[in-house]
């Protein structure tokens, strides 16, 4: 019996798996599988012998050991007194007290860029909330009291 799968656009139907005889969730691979039947009961015998080989002066053992014990850093939590935003003036403050933290070492350059990102992304959601109500604004028309609707840019 022949389903159909995909829609007109060649694209398959939402809910519905492209291959549902595919490979079974929570499946292993072989090469896992061979090499953990390999270990098996030897990993405590090789680990041992790494560290031995570390302990007399194999810089490739001991790199070994130490990834293991001193991962790679990853990010970091940053203590950082970043001023509130609420206009696009304090988002330039902001901007500016990045950069003498970066400039001063509090903060690593990749940790203000990110933080920066941030603080642009912040930016210009303040930016299009402005834009929206001054559309919503004109789209209502002139005021009740006849007056003319003035549109001042204040994001400049």
């Amino acid at each position: 019996m022949i389903t159909k799968k995909s829609t007109n656009k060649g694209r398959f139907v939402e809910g519905k798996s492209g291959n549902p005889s595919g490979r079974p969730i929570g499946s292993r691979n072989r090469t896992t599988l061979l090499l953990e039947a390999l270990l098996d009961g030897e990993a405590e015998a090789i680990v041992r012998k790494i560290v031995e080989k570390a302990k007399e002066g194999n810089l490739h053992a001991l790199q070994m050991c130490l990834d293991r014990v001193l991962p790679a850093a990853k990010d970091r939590t940053v203590q950082f007194d970043l001023p509130p935003s609420q206009t696009l003036k304090d988002v330039s403050s902001g901007m500016r007290t990045i950069t003498a933290a970066v400039s001063q070492g509090q903060l690593t350059p990749n940790e203000g860029e990110t933080i920066s990102r941030t603080l642009g992304q912040h930016a210009d959601v303040m930016v299009y909330q402005d834009l929206q109500q001054r559309v919503e604004k004109l789209e209502r028309g002139p005021s009740a009291d006849g007056n003319k609707i003035q549109i001042v840019k204040s994001y400049r």
